[in-house]
């Protein structure tokens, strides 16, 4: 008896039409899970851009970050704080108060105190945790010496080949920095001055100098924000700067770098006086 060849879709019929049904279904787990993933995607690019656009010069308390902040942002915050006193020296950092603070996860934070060890800002002990570093007087007069070498040639250089927009940028932020000194808005003063010394060593064209500018005046600018806590030195900084602007204007190089190593010294000089006097 021969028997009749049984046709391939009836062999295979229950098992095919069970493929057929779960398609569907693995179909549409794999969209959920494109959709999870663009979501994640969405999700951290908000996240960044708010970062990316926080304001500076905010405090901590009004500046609430996220878990997955960067290390950099919060070593920001902190060392704003400490440059303009809000954290003293011999003040200890304690990274659980401070996540709770920052609303982050404690690595942020753990990673932003090594970055302030790395400034010279902060010492970190097994027994003590992280302190915020003194600053001496002798400090400031070896900090302040160096500083005035490096922003007189770099206000040296810039006078020889100012361009057109950097005096403009210049001129801009000088009216500002008036503004702010009649308001004696010491904070929003410090910010836009310390921009008008930064502007002119970056617009030197000196990229050895712009470095080395760098690194000292992560430690040397706590100074700074005490030169204008003297009423008198603030008054005279204000002429200084009026000086060198003058001189900026007329393209006299000479007349720069002297007026201002001047006021660089003067700015160690009263940093100094006040160390001394705590």
């Amino acid at each position: 008896m021969i028997l009749a060849p049984i046709a391939a879709d009836r062999i295979a019929g229950p098992a095919t039409e069970l493929s057929h049904r779960s398609a569907p279904r693995r179909a549409q787990v794999a969209i959920s899970q494109r959709r999870r993933q663009r979501l994640r995607r969405s999700a951290r690019g908000a996240m960044i851009g708010r970062l990316d656009t926080l304001p500076r010069g905010l405090s901590m308390k009004d500046t609430p970050l996220t878990a997955q902040a960067s290390a950099e942002r919060v070593a920001d915050l902190l060392r704003e704080r400490i440059v303009k006193g809000e954290l003293a020296p011999g003040s200890r950092l304690v990274e659980r108060k401070l996540s709770a603070e920052l609303e982050v996860s404690r690595t942020p934070v753990r990673e932003a105190l090594k970055l302030l060890r790395a400034d010279g800002l902060v010492e970190i002990s097994m027994h003590r945790g992280a302190q915020i570093v003194s600053y001496t007087a002798e400090e400031a007069e070896e900090l302040f010496e160096l500083i005035a070498v490096l922003e007189s040639l770099a206000a040296e250089r810039l006078a020889r080949r100012m361009h057109p927009d950097v005096m403009e940028r210049l001129e801009d932020l000088h009216v500002q920095m008036l503004r702010q000194y009649e308001a004696r808005d010491a904070s929003a003063y410090f910010d836009t001055n310390t921009e008008i010394h930064d502007t002119i060593v970056t617009s030197s064209g000196n990229a050895v100098l712009l470095e080395s500018h760098r690194r000292v005046m992560v430690r040397a600018q706590r100074g700074r924000f005490l030169a204008i806590m003297d009423s008198a030195r603030w008054q005279q900084a204000v002429d200084e700067h009026e000086a060198v602007m003058e001189a900026f204007r007329h393209r006299d190089a000479t007349a720069a770098a002297r007026v201002w190593r001047e006021h660089l010294s003067h700015t160690g000089e009263t940093v100094a006086a006040v160390l001394r006097g705590r």
